[in-house]
């Protein structure tokens, strides 16, 4: 904990502050729910004043023209990154309850990783793109497609990843042109503080490119969503909220951008190794207390080995159990809150009111802390609530199939289209049953999808647009097409 950086500040117009009113609100450590830290409760008027520098940076200074000026600050910000790896590191295992073994992947070095990626992709980047010479109603014309930045982006992020979704958004956002006010979650606003220190101490973006607002108050946020100075939310969270923000953009036409929920179903098909397939998807439940939204939840094999499937399922989980996150050997820590844990545990009153079994787990772990136990839960079909709704718990839910056409209809049959997985014997088989499916993106036979470059998102209620990649980058441009006389 001595690592840890200073107490969490706003950053508005180029400056770390407080609250304009200087009230707080305290970081919880999720593992034993004792208080770390506090943050600024930001105010109506510090939104207002992040949005209003966000607007004059982007129309003023030569951020949204000048493609050096945003290599060499994105590659600052790279290298401060790099440069505080460990202290971030430490900073993300306090705040969220992340286990350590995840630094290695989504918790820190894929994200800082992805900045790389996308200002690498920046000093190559074709904005313009000729067309060629043509003759639409008899005149001779040359067009010139342009892709420009959006403009403000209001970039709103969630707690269960922070630093992986906000620099998935703030990279590409800021490569692109675009300048950002970003308001984390209030469960976690403590790593986008710091990453808003580090771009304020360590790069030469001008005053008001990024901003970094830590509202508690999800009405104070709301105006990022109305505000006619702002012209593009870059939402990840809910789809409940997903939806709230699409309706309160509608009347000014921002663009949108949502990520959004998942229900996604790892499906083994008669042919694939049942057993491994059950353990890898137990293990996956597990990771960060399933609190990701591309995790897979649904664990559907022929109903033939359905009882060895759920049999290797809980041996799995009880083999991880709950773990301090400071655990080197941790892999399910706490949930984020109390709220949370209550959020879990209240499903599974509902398990057993539609008449599943809990083949291991089904409680709330009585120690400080937000603690639950990884749950497998047998005896459901996937009508039910526990195969159609996202928990954001270590919970899988096991769902018997009669064939390739079944194991397809299951996995489509959710309001969800974000992730999967199919396994099989054959690869050729395997490939045929993942096109059928109607997600954003899937591993087969154990392939592994996430990584910078790789376009991510979802289909059906799982959100709109894509994040990462070249996809991603394009997001946060605009095109323009120009023709004049050949």
């Amino acid at each position: 904990m001595s690592a840890l950086p200073p107490p969490a500040q706003q950053l508005v117009d180029g400056k770390l502050v407080g609250a304009s009113d200087g009230a707080t609100y305290p970081i919880l450590d999720p593992a034993s729910g004792s208080e770390i830290g506090h943050a600024p409760d930001g105010t109506a008027a510090d939104v207002d004043a992040a949005i209003a520098a966000a607007r004059r940076a982007f129309d003023e200074s030569p951020w949204s023209t000048d493609r050096d000026l945003r290599l060499r600050c994105l590659r600052q910000l790279h290298a401060a990154l790099l440069e505080n790896a460990d202290a971030f590191r430490a900073l993300t295992t306090a705040e969220v309850g992340m286990p350590g073994f995840m630094m290695g992947a989504a918790g820190f070095d894929v994200p800082v990783e992805g900045l790389r990626w996308v200002t690498d992709l920046l000093e190559t980047y074709a904005f313009e793109t000729d067309l060629g010479v043509a003759s639409p109603m008899g005149i001779p014309s040359r067009r010139t497609v342009r892709r420009e930045p959006v403009g403000v982006v209001a970039a709103i992020t969630p707690w269960n990843v922070p630093t992986q979704i906000n620099l998935a958004k703030i990279g590409p956002a800021l490569a692109a042109g675009c300048t950002v006010v970003l308001k984390p979650a209030p469960d976690t606003p403590w790593v986008a503080a710091e990453l808003g220190r580090l771009a304020a101490e360590h790069t030469d973006m001008p005053p008001g490119v990024l901003n970094v607002v830590t509202p508690r108050s999800d009405e104070v946020a709301s105006v990022l969503s109305t505000d006619p100075r702002v012209d593009m939310v870059s939402f990840t969270g809910s789809t409940a909220v997903g939806r709230t923000i699409m309706a309160a953009a509608a009347p000014t036409l921002k663009k949108v951008f949502l990520e959004l929920g998942g229900k996604s179903a790892a499906i083994a098909l008669d042919d694939a190794d049942v057993a491994a397939v059950a353990g890898a998807t137990a293990f996956a439940a597990c990771i960060h207390a399933g609190q990701g939204c591309a995790i897979t939840t649904r664990l559907v094999v022929p109903r033939e080995r359905y009882d060895e499937a759920v049999s290797v399922a809980a041996a799995t989980m009880e083999s991880i159990g709950a773990r301090d996150p400071q655990d080197p050997g941790a892999i399910c820590g706490p949930v984020i809150s109390r709220a949370q844990r209550d959020r879990v545990a209240s499903y599974f009153d509902v398990a057993r009111a539609e008449g599943g079994t809990f083949a291991t787990g089904g409680s709330v772990i009585d120690r400080p802390g937000f603690w639950v136990e990884p749950t497998v839960v047998a005896g459901l079909d996937n009508s039910s609530r526990l195969a159609q709704e996202e928990i954001f718990g270590p919970v899988l839910v096991v769902i018997p199939h009669d064939g390739d056409d079944d194991a397809v209809r299951i996995a489509n049959d959710s309001a969800y289209g974000l992730s999967g997985s199919v396994d099989s014997g054959d690869l050729e088989r395997a490939k045929a049953v993942a096109a059928r499916i109607r997600t954003g993106t899937l591993a087969v036979n154990g392939g592994v999808w996430f990584s910078p470059d790789a376009p991510f998102g979802g289909y059906k209620q799982s959100g709109i647009g894509r994040e990462m990649g070249v996809a991603g980058f394009e997001e946060y441009l605009e095109m323009k097409t120009i023709a004049e006389p050949a």
